[in-house]
C-alpha cells in the first residue's frame, strides 16, 4: 500500500473519530441513561451508542470493504488484512461522572498489528492522529515522544481492568512496584488518551492488562508514528488480542519497564483479607 493510500485511510480515521466525538459533546453535561454491562464499573450510556453509530456510518460510507470491530456492536464484515477497531467512548466511567478524560478512538489494524488511528477527545479539544511511517499529530501539529530514558525520572500511566475484583493478576502489584521506582504514576481511566499522551511526550510510558483491541489499536499506532515503542510485557511483539501492552518513548525505557514487569508477582490473597 502506498503512503498516499495510508494517509487517505488516516484521514478517514480522523473523520470517523471526530464524528463520534461530536456525539459525545452533544451528550456531555446533559441528562443521559447510564446502564451496567453486568460487571462492576463497566458502564454504557446513550452517548456510547450514538457515538458508535456515527463512527460506523463514516466507515461504511468511506471504506465499505474494510471490516469493523466495534465495542458495543461487535464485528461487521468479512475477515481481511485490514480491520477497523472502534471504541466510541473510551472512558465511559469518566464521562458519566463529568470527568473530562474521555475520547472516541478509531484504529486500523494491518495483519493484526496497530497501523494507524485517531483519538478525538472533545472536552480536551484535541484530536491525535498518526501511524507507522506516517508521523503523529495533535490538532495538526507534529508531536513526538519524550526524551526521558531513565526509569527513576519517568512519569508513567496505567489503568485497572473491570475484572480487578475477580483475580489476583489485577495490576495492583505492578502499580506498587513501579510507584517505588519512578518519578510518578498516573491513572487516567481512558487507555486511548493515555497512549496519546505518551505519543505527545506528556508521559513517558504506559502498561496495562485486561484491554481489548479497540482500546489499543489507535493509540498504539500513534505512539509508533511519534517515534515510540509498543510491545508485549516481555518485550516481544505486541499481541493486540492478548489484552496486555507496554508502551514507551524509547527502547531504553521499554527495557527497564520490562525488567520490572517480569520481576513482579501478583499480590498474595491475604492482602485482600477482610474485603467484601
Amino acid at each position: 500500500m502506498t503512503t498516499s493510500e495510508a494517509e487517505a485511510l488516516l484521514a478517514v480515521a480522523c473523520r470517523a473519530a471526530e464524528a463520534g466525538a461530536r456525539q459525545l459533546r452533544h451528550f456531555d453535561g446533559k441528562s443521559f441513561t447510564v446502564r451496567s454491562k453486568g460487571r462492576l464499573g463497566d458502564l454504557i450510556t446513550d452517548a456510547d451508542e450514538a457515538a458508535e453509530a456515527a463512527v460506523l456510518e463514516v466507515l461504511r460510507q468511506e471504506t465499505p470493504a474494510i471490516p469493523v470491530l466495534a465495542e458495543e456492536s461487535g464485528h461487521h464484515g468479512e475477515t481481511g488484512d485490514l480491520l477497523w477497531c472502534v471504541d466510541p467512548l473510551d472512558g465511559t466511567t469518566n464521562f458519566a461522572h463529568g470527568y473530562p478524560f474521555f475520547a472516541t478512538s478509531v484504529g486500523l489494524l494491518r495483519q493484526g498489528k496497530p497501523w494507524l488511528g485517531a483519538v478525538a477527545a472533545p472536552r480536551l479539544e484535541e484530536v491525535f492522529r498518526g501511524g507507522v511511517g506516517l508521523g503523529a499529530f495533535c490538532n495538526d501539529r507534529p508531536i513526538q515522544v519524550s526524551a526521558c530514558t531513565t526509569l527513576a525520572r519517568s512519569v508513567l500511566v496505567t489503568g485497572f481492568a473491570y475484572d480487578r475484583h475477580e483475580r489476583l493478576d489485577n495490576n495492583y502489584a505492578e502499580f506498587c512496584r513501579f510507584a517505588h521506582r519512578v518519578g510518578g504514576v498516573r491513572r487516567g481511566g481512558a487507555a486511548a488518551v493515555d497512549l496519546a499522551y505518551v505519543a505527545c511526550g506528556r508521559l513517558d510510558g504506559y502498561w496495562e492488562r485486561g484491554l481489548k483491541a479497540w482500546d489499543l489499536a489507535a493509540g498504539a499506532a500513534i505512539i509508533q508514528g511519534a517515534g515510540g515503542w509498543v510491545c508485549a510485557y516481555d518485550g516481544g511483539p505486541v499481541a493486540i488480542h492478548s489484552g496486555r501492552i507496554l508502551a514507551a518513548n524509547s527502547q531504553a525505557l521499554q527495557q527497564q519497564m520490562t525488567a520490572v514487569l517480569l520481576a513482579t508477582r501478583p499480590l498474595a490473597p491475604d492482602c485482600y483479607a477482610g474485603e467484601p
